[in-house]
């Protein structure tokens, strides 16, 4: 395609690999671009002080950008210059933090060159005079999240969230979402979706626990009549029917070993070859995976492909637990009851009583459970409140559950004191085997150790 505004556009190209450098140069060149190549970072930035570019083409694992030095300094000195960076390393830190200062894509190695070039196409068509995303203040996250009326939440882990989704949502870069099971991955999933450029093209979930083995790859990639007995027809994929659209792969954990291998080539290639068929077909799909698992571990013990973990997990959000979001309980009931409420009834409200209870449970189902809970209450309620009567036995039990607890200046801290009571005897009853204790939980270790961190707490205090 032409890009005739754009094919004088002069590139800048950082990379310690002298043989990509030389190549990624020449055949930027042929496409119509300048293209200036330097080996490392300083060189780069020294180039940026002395020059001007359209577009930064940065490795990241090189000399004098370890710790991204030319990421950050790029975007306070030259905040207007879009980044686009590739790397044959990639580790979820380095990519959250690449996605927090505004870069326009990450791209993994070996990147095809249709692929780049695509890329810089749309770094170059995006670019505009104002200064890309930095860190928002509260004040502003509050205001984002109005742009996301499908989330409730104001804690500041969801203010963090809401952060998140607006600086991915305009990439094409794959997301992992992990957290306990319950805590909105798919709604997640589902805003990134609509608030992309592929939002009129479909959201397709694919749930990896209910396709059984033998038929996920003519569910997954279609196949052709009479390529298998009950094959009367032909039939496109679910990747196929996502063309341009975003393909959501839920519990991407459960995936046997036998279809990881299949699919990473889709991931890396966009193209599958249908069951039956000979020829292979080309796809544009954005991947959005989500796991109650622990995937580093998975990938430790060999039940997870390190490279397809790699290839899913460029971007990594762990959605916080429900008992760890203060407030948002009552937000969320307050929104339940309003679209829960069934047709005529006379609930109005939650009492105080039943809202403290609420507030108080750990809520190990998170999101799913409240929601559960009240359209139950709902359903029972005999007056214009939802009273405790109305809860089941184990929401009212605790209204006893943080008696004798020191409550100190907040609600915020009284529930800190109570999450680290409960992760101390998890602790306790697994004798400190952190993987034991996130499973019970229902947790990722990674959120697991999150958690432990925040409170101070040393799980080798506790092995015997």
């Amino acid at each position: 395609m032409p890009m005739s505004d754009n094919l004088r556009a002069r590139i800048l190209i950082a990379d310690d690999e002298p043989l990509y450098l030389r190549t990624t140069g020449d055949l930027l060149r042929k496409s119509g671009y300048e293209c200036e190549c330097v080996p490392d970072a300083d060189a780069a930035l020294a180039a940026l002080s002395r020059d001007t570019f359209d577009l930064v083409l940065s490795d990241l694992n090189m000399p004098g950008n370890l710790q991204l030095e030319l990421l950050q300094q790029g975007r306070q000195n030259w905040p207007r210059i879009p980044l686009i960076v590739i790397t044959g390393v990639p580790s979820l830190p380095t990519a959250i933090e690449s996605i927090r200062l505004g870069i326009a894509d990450y791209l993994l190695k070996p990147v095809k060159y249709d692929d780049l070039l695509s890329s810089v196409r749309r770094a170059l068509a995006q670019q505009s005079d104002r200064p890309p995303p930095m860190e928002r203040s509260d004040a502003e996250r509050r205001t984002l999240a109005r742009q996301f009326p499908e989330i409730i939440g104001d804690s500041p882990q969801m203010l963090e969230l809401f952060d998140i989704i607006d600086r991915v949502a305009g990439t094409d870069t794959n997301v992992l979402l992990t957290g306990e099971s319950g805590t909105g991955k798919e709604v997640v999933a589902r805003t990134i979706h609509q608030h992309s450029g592929r939002a009129s093209h479909k959201f397709q979930v694919i749930d990896c626990t209910a396709v059984p083995e033998t038929l996920f790859e003519s569910v997954l990639f279609g196949h052709v009549k009479g390529s298998f007995t009950g094959a009367v027809r032909d039939q496109a994929g679910l990747l196929t029917q996502c063309n341009q659209g975003t393909a959501f792969f839920d519990e991407i954990g459960e995936l046997p070993a036998t279809l990881q291998a299949k699919l990473l080539r889709v991931v890396q290639e966009q193209t599958f070859t249908p069951v039956g068929e000979h020829t292979s077909v080309q796809v544009d799909t954005r991947f959005i995976c989500a796991t109650n698992r622990d995937l580093e571990l998975e990938v430790n013990t060999g039940r997870f492909r390190r490279d397809l973990f790699y290839r899913l997990g460029v971007i990594h959000i762990e959605l916080p637990p429900l008992r760890s979001r203060g407030d948002d309980v009552l937000l969320l009931t307050r929104h339940f009851v309003n679209q829960l409420r069934p047709r005529g009834s006379h609930v109005q409200d939650v009492s105080d009583e039943a809202t403290s209870c609420l507030q108080r449970y750990t809520w190990p189902g998170n999101i799913r459970e409240l929601r559960n809970v009240v359209e139950r209450s709902l359903v029972l309620a005999r007056s214009t409140q939802v009273e405790v009567s109305d809860l089941p036995p184990s929401i009212r039990e605790a209204r006893h559950a943080l008696k004798g607890m020191q409550v100190t200046s907040s609600r915020y801290e009284a529930l800190d004191d109570a999450e680290r009571s409960y992760l101390t005897s998890l602790l306790v009853k697994h004798c400190g085997n952190v993987s034991h204790a996130a499973r019970q939980a229902g947790m990722s270790r990674q959120g697991m150790h999150k958690l432990l961190k925040k409170h101070g707490i040393a799980a080798a205090d506790y092995r015997e």
